[in-house]
């Protein structure tokens, strides 16, 4: 019964992870994946799949060695002082917000396509309404969204299966024999955005072992701990591949930005809506996700009262959405270029300095290496978007 129990919490911890990971991400890869080349994005996925395990257990260590629970600016200042957790406070600052901007693109796209020819109205007015549904559930602090998570993943292997049954007759694999070189580093930081979860793992952390972490229990949590983060990341590689596969191999030049409309004349529209209604909850909760952990950063971080933590987090994705960043595979790439490469590198340096406070012992050079890969990532976006 109690290996049981066990089974149950893994699993349940394994899905919001993979909630987390796969969002709004998964919908520009196939048109990426159009400008690019299919095989470059598979590279891509290999390379940054690697490099995100690895830096994701470091800081699952630094979780699991320190007693109390922070988020990722609350470990930097206790390891590498205040200056620090304010610089990862504007990291994680970008990182979230841009994150729940390309949610709210997204997200009042899919609505627009679902209910706009009932109701009529644009993709704009649809934005504003998933804003303020999310807005309100983030400002009545509701629990965590992880008992939907596990049901969520099952519907996405669901309409991936009849995406693929009905599709497969229509793929074309000259489609993914197209390569472009202009495009070569396009995909960095869309990728690195879809791999993207660094935010859940302090409440995978407590989901695996509750609020504090006993002696007897540490070798087996960090065990578990190790396998979600594994086997979330590999698992979410399969399906965004997969999902590749499907929109690119069916839709080639007629692969549409945000993957699902594109699919309309081969798949038909009572699947198609349902590709929408879909699209509509993963960015729905992901947007939730995402806005409760950035407010308990102001909140319990930062020290803001609760409602300005709120307003704070809710306001700013908007006002940049009404200042016209409505363009969410670009949203997507600065993000995880910008956001997630510079995270992950303050936790590779946190790494280190943790080692240094706990065991006094360097860490292993070769670790140095994925912070080399994050800033050649971040110099290639800033060449691509600025200069190509």
């Amino acid at each position: 019964m109690l290996s049981m129990k066990k089974a149950v919490v893994f699993i349940t911890a394994l899905s919001v992870f993979l909630g987390t990971v796969i969002g709004a991400g998964i919908f520009s890869l196939p048109f990426v994946a159009l400008r690019a080349g299919f095989f470059i994005v598979v590279l891509f996925f290999l390379l940054m799949a690697t490099v995100i395990i690895l830096t994701y257990f470091l800081y699952g260590e630094i979780i699991l060695g320190t007693a109390k629970l922070h988020r990722l600016p609350g470990y930097a200042e206790e390891y590498l002082g205040k200056k620090w957790k304010r610089i990862t406070f504007l990291v994680v600052v970008i990182g979230f917000v841009g994150a729940m901007l390309a949610y709210l693109i997204l997200g009042g796209q899919f609505l627009s396509f679902l209910f706009s020819p009932y109701f009529g109205g644009n993709a704009t007015l649809y934005t504003f309404l998933f804003f303020a549904l999310g807005s309100y559930l983030v400002f009545r602090d509701i629990k965590s969204i992880s008992p939907v998570e596990l049901f969520l993943l099952v519907v996405f292997i669901i309409i991936l299966l009849v995406f693929f049954i009905k599709a497969l007759p229509f793929v074309n694999i000259d489609y993914f024999k197209v390569l472009d070189l202009k495009f070569l580093i396009y995909p960095y930081g869309v990728v690195l955005f879809s791999l993207g979860g660094s935010a859940i793992i302090p409440e995978i952390k407590e989901m695996l072992t509750g609020p504090s972490l006993k002696k007897t229990e540490e070798v087996e949590v960090r065990k578990n701990l190790k396998k979600v983060i594994f086997w979330g990341t590999i698992i979410a590689v399969i399906f965004y591949l997969f999902f590749i596969f499907i929109v690119l191999g069916v839709c080639g030049l007629n692969t549409s930005k945000e993957a699902i409309s594109g699919l309309r004349q081969i798949i038909g529209d009572d699947i198609i809506k349902l590709g929408f209604a879909f699209g509509v909850i993963t960015c729905f909760t992901s947007f939730l996700t995402i806005a409760l952990t950035l407010k308990k950063v102001f909140w319990y971080d930062f020290g803001f009262p609760k409602n300005f933590a709120w307003f704070i987090t809710c306001s700013l994705p908007l006002i940049l959405f009404l200042l016209g960043l409505r363009e969410f595979i670009e949203v997507i790439g600065f993000t995880g270029a910008l956001g997630v490469g510079i995270e992950s590198i303050i936790i590779v340096f946190l790494y280190q300095r943790f080692l240094e406070k706990k065991f006094s012992k360097k860490m292993n050079p070769v670790f140095y290496l994925l912070s080399g890969v994050f800033v050649l990532g971040i110099i290639f976006e800033i060449i691509y978007l600025f200069f190509v």
